[in-house]
């Protein structure tokens, strides 16, 4: 039995994502290896707002940690979920979607993908972004 192979990652450098929002690098398959998870930090200031996009193929888990956060989601974008403090969201995969932070504080949330790359599976709607 070996007990090597637990990794510890400190977050790392700010990027924009492709969908728009800016995340924390953190556990991915590029830090740790992984294959079939990955978890990084949003912040979202205020007025923050994601373009519409999914998730080919690829499970979503929102832990928010700090403010609120309104989560548009459905086909026209019709349905909305709140999510504030303490309470997390589950986007299942290839569900249209779009973030917003309609608060006046900043929102941080722990994002974690079923794939190792944050990135991996998304695909851009820009035909849905004027719906919200």
């Amino acid at each position: 039995m070996t007990t090597s192979g637990a990794k510890v990652v400190r977050s790392g450098n700010a990027y924009v994502g492709r969908q728009g929002l800016t995340y924390l690098h953190g556990l991915t398959g590029d830090t740790v290896g992984s294959r079939g998870i990955c978890m990084v930090v949003a912040t979202l200031p205020p007025g923050a707002r994601a373009a519409a996009h999914l998730h080919r193929a690829v499970e979503t888990a929102v832990y928010v940690m700090e403010g609120e956060a309104a989560t548009f989601f459905g086909d026209s974008l019709e349905h909305v979920a709140v999510a504030r403090a303490g309470e997390y969201v589950y986007i299942p995969p290839d569900l249209p979607h779009l973030v917003v932070n309609r608060a006046d504080f900043t929102c941080r949330a722990l994002v974690a993908h079923s794939a190792a790359d944050d990135q991996a599976g998304i695909v851009l709607m820009p035909e849905l972004d004027g719906l919200v």
